[in-house]
């Protein structure tokens, strides 16, 4: 598998849309359609993500703020302030200094969020990513309440958004354009996946430090090379965070602090995020979470 390519791996790793023709498999079987697609023939993707923290710096060594972050901002219109994957910078546990800790939805197959939802706006696809749809979503908030990973965004006045986003078809799978009064997060970017692509912040990422992938067939990429999920994280002590809860996070961890992109752990702070949007929407409101 490692002769693999980027491009190769994601054709085998992505799911047809509806109406197209699936891409073939390494293992010869077809991809599964979108799961609207009722009947289609073959298998359900398992999409996941692992994030080698060992290789990233919080992009200090760039001196920018954290491309992850601002590559998903800038792929989804995300209004200010939300971040949905969001560059935590953690205490080390067993050593002085800190680590930079990209934080995303987590997905969790027992997902809090989606249990205590009144309306079903909050649902899990059969491929396992939790999605939102604002379009039912009434506000109530209870999600946010119960998410342990404080990884939802309530849009408390009209958007801060770019004025192109209004042009966007919208859809529970890329959240644009925002609706006040509604609760946004990160999609794990399902849509992208199906096309063969990589999500925003896994582009992004100049140290290659974010996988994405399939843990059906035990796959995952960073756009550079090309690993086997299980024994990646196994040989390097994966984890996901808060495992102690039970809610069974998609999103693994590889401990670290930046050591394989020459960061020392005593190197502390990092750039703050930024927003590009120079024009917005007339009567967006900014706000401070």
């Amino acid at each position: 598998m490692g002769i693999l390519g980027r491009r190769s791996l994601l054709r085998g790793l992505a799911v047809a849309a509806v109406g197209a023709v699936a891409a073939p498999l390494a293992s010869s079987r077809l991809a599964t359609a979108s799961p609207t697609a009722a009947g289609t023939p073959g298998r359900l993707r398992r999409w996941s993500m692992v994030i080698d923290l060992r290789k990233c710096d919080g992009c200090q060594s760039i001196g920018k703020p954290p491309q992850c972050t601002e590559a998903c901002i800038q792929g989804h219109f995300a209004p200010e302030p939300m971040e949905w994957i969001q560059v935590y910078e953690a205490p080390l546990a067993e050593q002085a200094g800190t680590q930079f800790i990209p934080t995303p939805c987590q997905h969790c197959q027992n997902a809090p969020c989606v249990n205590v939802c009144p309306v079903g706006a909050t649902f899990a696809t059969p491929e396992g990513t939790v999605l939102i749809d604002q379009q039912r979503c009434i506000g109530c908030r209870l999600c946010m309440e119960a998410c342990m990973y404080d990884r939802r965004f309530f849009n408390w006045g009209s958007p801060a958004q770019p004025p192109q986003s209004l042009f966007m078809d919208y859809s529970p799978e890329h959240q644009t354009p925002a609706i006040r009064g509604t609760v946004m997060k990160c999609d794990f970017c399902p849509d992208m996946a199906r096309a063969g692509r990589l999500p925003y912040c896994a582009q992004g990422c100049p140290r290659g430090a974010i996988y994405y992938g399939d843990l059906e067939e035990d796959l995952a990429t960073n756009g550079s090379e090309v690993v086997k999920m299980s024994r990646f994280l196994t040989e390097n002590n994966g984890y996901r965070l808060k495992e102690d809860l039970g809610t069974e996070p998609r999103v693994h961890y590889i401990p670290g602090h930046g050591e394989l992109a020459g960061r020392k752990p005593t190197t502390t702070g990092r750039k703050p995020t930024e927003w590009p949007w120079q024009k917005t929407i007339g009567g967006a409101i900014p706000w401070q979470r």
